[in-house]
């Protein structure tokens, strides 16, 4: 009995250590958030809790300068995710979310919006080789889009309302989101 407490402990120490030392506990955290992104799926809001975006004055710009108004996703549907370089559950969403983006990039508007500067960001993108372009806002976020954590994604409709608005890691390359894509699509 004796042996076996030893183990067991030794064993929870050892998790413990990895998860205090930096150099591990990212890796460990991004892999429990993989794994809990396969649970956490994209629902539709029921169409009478939706929310219009409202205020449509937000502008945001990618690495190369250009300045997207976001007048311009009127009648589009629009997939905003709101994450940072240095966060786990938005670097497990990051392979799924660049799948999506691969094949929905020619009928979807994506967003992909930080705060994180855009040298932090191009090196991250090409360590995931990611091609996707990475926003940063110029003004104040519509207040229906506004968040306090990270990764947060909204979608939104022709009609300008959100209709997914998820928290945490989400396999966003799933057959549920592809459905729920296709069908605001055909709106």
């Amino acid at each position: 009995m004796k042996g076996k407490i030893k183990k067991s402990n030794i064993i929870f120490l050892l998790i413990v250590v990895l998860l205090i030392v930096p150099q591990t506990r990212q890796p460990i955290q991004v892999w429990l958030h993989k794994g809990l992104s396969y649970i956490n799926q994209s629902t539709v809001i029921d169409s009478e809790e939706r929310v219009k975006v409202a205020n449509i004055n937000w502008q945001v710009q990618n690495e190369n300068g250009s300045v997207l108004d976001f007048k311009t996703t009127k009648g589009k549907v629009v997939f905003i995710n709101f994450w940072a370089t240095w966060c786990p559950p938005c670097i497990a969403e990051m392979p799924s979310l660049q799948s999506l983006y691969n094949d929905y990039s020619e009928k979807v508007v994506f967003l992909f919006v930080t705060n994180d500067n855009f040298k932090t960001v191009n090196s991250f993108k090409a360590k995931g080789n990611y091609t996707f372009d990475v926003f940063r806002p110029i003004n104040q976020v519509p207040s229906a889009l506004e968040t306090a954590s990270i990764p947060r994604t909204f979608i939104i409709n022709k009609k300008g309302e959100i209709v997914v608005d998820e928290s945490g890691a989400v396999n966003w390359n799933g057959e549920v989101v592809r459905q729920q894509l296709n069908e605001l699509l055909k709106e």
